[in-house]
């Protein structure tokens, strides 16, 4: 990818990792750390792990074996991850799992 091309993906993705998505702030830890800014790509693997992101949380504990995260920040992510996944929990999306459960044979994906 060219230097402007990547330079304008960045953009993007910082564009929706302001806007709340939570992969764009992962993708954009990732763009970090193959630059070498760990500490930056840990900061938004923390933030996308407090918007319920799954993949950060296993990155951070990777980060945190190789002696880059801190026991607080890891424990702290693990705390928020875990409040953000709670938040999203209701009758109507436990019911909706069960239903695509058992019936996702039927549903066709245009």
């Amino acid at each position: 990818m060219k230097a402007t091309a990547r330079s304008a993906a960045c953009r993007l993705l910082e564009e929706a990792a302001i806007a709340g998505h939570p992969q764009a702030r992962y993708n954009l830890a990732g763009y970090e750390w193959r630059n070498e800014r760990f500490d930056r790509a840990v900061k938004h693997w923390i933030i996308a792990a407090n918007l319920g992101y799954d993949d950060s949380i296993q990155r951070l504990k990777e980060s945190y074996k190789d002696g880059l995260v801190s026991k607080e920040d890891f424990a702290g992510a693990l705390r928020a991850h875990q409040a953000a996944i709670d938040a999203t929990k209701s009758p109507q999306r436990e019911a909706a799992e069960k239903y695509l459960a058992k019936n996702a044979h039927r549903i066709i994906y245009n």
